[in-house]
């Protein structure tokens, strides 16, 4: 009989190519789908009762952030957010108040009061790594870059597509301070975990269900590089 692997060398022998004994597994949850698997549990931890063999992280940002008012709540990024009922599918927060709509030039991008790298705690990621040993460890997530989506949510989807069609001096650049401020989150994030961060986890959404919303133009010129500096990034810290 088979030794059962520990969930991080399941993970690393799939990403070799290779068979484990199971196909490991992760999961991502609405807030209403993880209280309901909760009290089926009866309180036990979701993650470990469906043997999901991955954690992940973030920093937490301690920087200023816009306080709720009038029923929004406000992320680092400047964004308003209200909490949309879909029916029984639960609640979404939807972005309706579009900062970065209002940077019309180049000076209006560098005066905006952008998160700042230096204002995330980053001490949690050693304990972090160390509780979760036996665990694929994850930095990052689904919002890092999210170029397209990321940035929608401050600017809207419709003039970041304009913005990148276009080529627009003022989008891109909006676009880049993402990207740069997140490249040095995770890279510091990498730093002090010290090699025990297995995967680094990234986003992008290039299409939607009836196709590729750009050509391979665009994401050779506009998504590939920027994209490709988390990519080396990660393997720089053998992730």
């Amino acid at each position: 009989m088979k030794k059962e692997l520990l969930p991080k060398e399941r993970v690393k022998i799939s990403l070799a190519w290779q068979e484990p004994d199971r196909p490991p597994l992760q999961i991502y949850l609405t807030p209403e789908m993880h209280q309901k698997l909760k009290e089926h549990f009866k309180g036990k931890d979701v993650y470990e009762a469906l043997e999901i063999d991955f954690r992940g992280i973030f920093p937490s940002y301690k920087g200023k952030i816009k306080p709720a008012a009038n029923g929004l709540w406000y992320d680092m990024w400047g964004t308003g957010y209200r909490s949309v009922q879909h029916g029984q599918a639960g609640t979404y927060d939807e972005a309706v108040e579009l900062p970065l709509a209002n940077l019309h030039t180049i000076d209006e991008v560098e005066r905006y009061p952008w998160p700042d790298p230096d204002l995330f705690d980053y001490s949690s990621i050693p304990l972090f790594c160390e509780q979760n040993k036996k665990y694929a460890l994850c930095l990052g997530g689904a919002g890092c870059p999210d170029i397209l989506n990321g940035v929608s949510r401050g600017r809207g989807m419709e003039q970041v597509v304009i913005d990148i069609a276009l080529r627009d001096e003022v989008g891109l650049t909006i676009i880049d301070k993402r990207c740069e401020i997140l490249y040095e989150v995770l890279k510091r994030g990498l730093e002090i975990a010290k090699g025990k961060i297995d995967i680094l986890c990234l986003g992008e959404d290039c299409g939607n269900q009836n196709g590729r919303m750009f050509s391979p133009k665009d994401f050779d010129e506009i998504f590939r590089p920027r994209l490709q500096k988390f990519y080396d990034l990660a393997h720089q810290y053998g992730a």
